[in-house]
């Protein structure tokens, strides 16, 4: 019995008159429910609009059983009154009338409350939302019912295992380790979802194994979807398609296992995030797409454009709403790109925006700071200046790291990467030339510089040559040249106050020089 369930039975128990339960799992709610009436001796009874109050447990099919009378929600309270035995009366979906129109019913749902404390009978409303209104403010108690456990998940899987095991052309391949992926992954899913999702798996390719993480995020895709908030990456990068930052790749292989049962059981939290800083088209985004390719996580993308509404208060609404959504999917990665942009002017935002942006600020870090669920944000940011202080504050995120240009042995390793992603060997090519002549470059330029040099030789109908590329180089103005002032600002910040993403850059000895007037 969960800790829920537990605190259901004793609202239950100390004649709490009604019970206001927040959940999407009707049916799972409703089986704990009738579990604790058995263990009390209780009857159960249960309304809908379409069934009218019929004895807990009936199926659709017993049409002999619905009572079309107790539809009428003020007859159906009536009939509360009326039964004498212990008993507990579950409504599902009774929220649209407890609405200011349907006055009638919030009184008489009032009465019966001060009735029902002198009797052994409970009301139970379940909802997938919550509307309470403020007549009935004391007499209702909300719970939360939290979506399945991991244990519950496996009980599940268990369950289906067993089912299929008659089916001789279905492939059952978990050992531990895959069973373990393919519960982290399904965590955030209702067991109806879980269960439709496992079973979509076996139907589409007559095997489960630890390697369909993938078909269990598309699940999760469609909560996404339907919030409309957050955007979901199908991501198809990984680290080797990223050149450089051996320390930050390093970092989050460490981690890569700390969302599994064997770390937790190690006593190691989840990790909380990072903020990566740096010249734009330097990688940042790209590790964020990668991240998750490593993990086996769904990347969520928060988009600051769909959180600031134009009604009053709705911007903070959705940073809520947004958050709910990732936790209901965790575990998974949280992606804020130019956070700086999107809470820039947060300090000033009072006298700017009547202080929408501080209000939204707040929240995000509110949650940083308190959030249990495991949601890794990777934050990327471009200028410090507009980095509000209380976000860069230990506990918030794990490590800030600062992302530079890339050095002489990285543009080498992203030259091999661009060449072989666009079908070139680069044995064929004079690589330490093209790394010599893009020095200072970021590895988006050097991207783009490949690119150029194949329009050019495919236009002369020419194979792609150093030669091509080289000019490419020499016609691109690279951006370390014209933000010159704040590169070097933004490398003076991260000096002490920031991790490198890779190798620092070196540093060159300057004796300083004797300076005479003449």
């Amino acid at each position: 019995m969960t800790i829920l369930q537990q605190e259901i039975e004793t609202l239950i128990r100390a004649r709490y008159p009604i019970l206001y339960v927040v959940s999407g799992e009707e049916v799972r709610v409703q089986n704990t429910i009738i579990e604790i009436a058995k263990r009390r001796q209780k009857k159960v009874f249960e309304w809908s609009y379409t069934t009218g109050l019929v004895p807990g447990g009936t199926s659709i099919q017993s049409q002999k059983n619905r009572n079309a009378a107790t539809r009428d929600p003020l007859a159906a309270l009536d009939q509360v009154i009326d039964q004498v035995e212990p008993a507990i009366f579950i409504f599902k979906d009774f929220h649209p009338f407890l609405t200011k129109s349907n006055f009638a019913v919030i009184r008489k749902l009032k009465e019966i409350a001060l009735h029902l404390k002198n009797s052994f009978k409970t009301i139970i409303l379940i909802a997938p939302l919550m509307e309470i209104p403020p007549e009935l403010d004391k007499e209702i108690t909300v719970l939360t019912y939290p979506l399945p456990t991991r244990a519950e998940l496996g009980v599940l899987l268990d369950r289906i295992v067993d089912d299929v095991k008659q089916f001789h052309q279905v492939t059952i391949d978990l050992d531990a380790g895959g069973r373990d992926r393919l519960l982290s992954a399904a965590l955030g899913l209702t067991l109806n979802e879980a269960e439709n999702v496992f079973a979509k798996i076996i139907v589409k390719d007559e095997r489960l194994s630890g390697a369909d993480v993938n078909d269990v995020f598309s699940e999760k895709q469609q909560i996404i979807r339907k919030s409309g908030l957050l955007e979901y990456y199908a991501s198809t990068e990984s680290f080797t398609h990223v050149g450089g930052m051996s320390i930050l790749k390093d970092w989050l292989e460490k981690r890569s296992i700390a969302f599994g049962e064997e770390a937790r059981q190690f006593g190691l939290p989840p990790p909380k995030g990072i903020l990566m800083l740096g010249v734009q088209g330097c990688g940042k985004s790209l590790c964020a797409k990668a991240v998750a390719s490593l993990w086996q996580l769904p990347l969520l993308r928060f988009d600051k454009g769909r959180m600031f509404g134009s009604l009053v208060g709705s911007s903070e609404e959705n940073v809520r709403k947004a958050i709910a959504v990732a936790e209901s999917v965790a575990p998974a990665i949280l992606w804020v790109d130019e956070i700086d942009k999107a809470f820039a002017g947060s300090q000033g935002s009072g006298s700017s925006d009547g202080g929408t942006t501080a209000r939204v600020f707040g929240t995000f870090l509110t949650w940083l700071s308190e959030k249990t669920a495991p949601v890794f944000v990777v934050a990327t940011a471009n200028d410090i200046s507009q980095l509000p202080p209380e976000l860069l504050r230990k506990g918030r995120l794990d490590e800030i790291f600062f992302v530079d240009l890339p050095i002489e042995e990285e543009r080498t390793q992203i030259l091999h990467i661009h060449l072989a992603k666009r079908g070139r060997a680069p044995e064929s090519f004079r690589i330490p030339e093209l790394v010599s002549a893009s020095k200072e470059f970021s590895g988006a330029e050097i991207e783009q510089a490949i690119i150029s040099s194949l329009y050019d030789a495919f236009y002369t109908k020419q194979e792609l040559s150093t030669e091509h590329i080289l000019e490419a180089l020499r016609q691109t103005v690279p951006l370390s040249k014209t933000m010159d002032e704040q590169l070097s600002r933004l490398r003076a910040w991260a000096d002490g106050r920031a991790r490198h993403a890779s190798v620092p850059r070196p540093t060159l000895n300057d004796p300083g020089r004797r300076r005479m007037e003449f």
